[in-house]
């Protein structure tokens, strides 16, 4: 199956998009988990083989990291949470008065410890889908299909999101090297001799993007009347400003009367905007991609998880944020973990990828 068959890019970015945003609106672990593991599974399942696909595992590694620290913190410098069941009590730091509301050390209660446990699975949920989205989309088709206006940006966060699985690609390939040469690749030394030959490898390769770019005329804009130009940055800059608005009003109780108007009014003014302001960079496309019904499925999964748990918390907020005083086990609410698993749809959806060809061996002369 070729490449014209594969799902548009920007579906699994929305995707992964919206299953963060259902990470945001609940803090029950066996939800948070349950999203873990449908981004996994779509992940494993239509995850090509590329360079920039293998940074999954990286965000994960990056979650527990986050996770561990929150962790950390909830020990070292204490909880707002009040508790009964005292886990360890710290040797406590004294400290002046200008710091009040801050303990080092000190009690450390299981409330304390169960809230940032849940606070943090949180983020490690949010930052394991953004992982889906890098392993899913590919970053060169992504950017062809951005609009004009957002090209440059575009080329930015592009080089950035490949940076890193091409860094961690490179560590692979010197560690290997390094161990079959007998050499170490580990403690201070080892990552001494590796980071240096993969920072040169990452300074080269952005050498070398300039410089295509600039041969390749980069950076040349049309002109355009000054009134175009006005009102692009008017609508561009008042969208933005109301999508901030109306993002805040949805994510806080105060604001659910005004929030999704103020929203949708910004998105259509912000959308108007980067539409006159792609007339500056007039390009053409090579073989664009489709957003055909798969692409459809797919951002409309994602999109039905993250209204059905936004719905799920204003009738039942209790069920998607268990409290922990007085500390109880969470329980899994039915209907919210089976919208979840509408998140499943791309792996069933959507083609699998391509098998890399196994290598021909050399034929020996006869």
């Amino acid at each position: 199956m070729g490449e014209r068959a594969a799902v548009h890019p920007g579906a699994w970015w929305l995707w992964s998009l919206a299953l963060g945003t259902a990470a945001t609106r609940t803090t029950n672990p066996l939800l948070l988990a349950l999203l873990v593991a449908v981004s996994a599974y779509v992940v494993a399942a239509r995850r090509p083989d590329a360079p920039w696909a293998r940074s999954y595992g990286a965000f994960v590694k990056l979650a527990l990291a986050v996770l561990a620290i929150r962790l950390v913190f909830a020990v070292a410098l204490g909880s707002p949470i009040p508790g009964t069941h005292v886990l360890v009590t710290l040797p406590e730091v004294p400290l002046p008065n200008w710091a009040q509301g801050i303990r080092l050390g000190g009690r450390v209660t299981a409330e304390a410890v169960v809230f940032a446990l849940y606070d943090g699975l949180r983020l490690a949920t949010l930052l394991v889908c953004v992982g889906a989205a890098n392993a899913l989309a590919s970053p060169t088709r992504l950017l062809k299909s951005l609009p004009g206006a957002l090209y440059e940006m575009g080329v930015a966060v592009v080089v950035a999101l490949t940076f890193a699985p091409h860094l961690i690609a490179d560590a692979r390939r010197l560690r290997a090297a390094r161990r079959l040469r007998g050499r170490r690749d580990t403690g201070v030394r080892g990552l001494l001799h590796v980071g240096l030959p993969v920072l040169e490898g990452a300074l080269e390769r952005s050498v070398a993007l300039a410089a295509a770019m600039d041969a390749r005329g980069y950076g040349r804009t049309a002109a355009v009347p000054a009134a175009v130009r006005r009102t692009t940055a008017t609508l561009t800059l008042g969208g933005l400003l109301g999508v901030c608005a109306g993002t805040y009003g949805v994510l806080t109780a105060a604001g659910g009367t005004y929030g999704l108007p103020v929203l949708l009014a910004g998105l259509g003014a912000a959308l108007a905007g980067l539409w006159l302001g792609g007339r500056r960079t007039p390009r053409t496309r090579y073989r664009p991609d489709p957003w055909g019904a798969r692409a459809w499925l797919v951002a409309g999964s994602g999109a039905a998880v993250a209204a059905l748990l936004v719905l799920a918390g204003s009738r039942d907020p209790a069920a998607l944020r268990p409290g922990v005083v007085p500390l109880t086990a969470p329980e899994l609410p039915l209907w919210p973990a089976a919208a979840v698993l509408v998140g499943l749809l791309p792996a069933f959806a959507t083609p699998a990828p391509e098998p890399v060809p196994a290598p021909v061996p050399d034929k020996e002369p006869s």
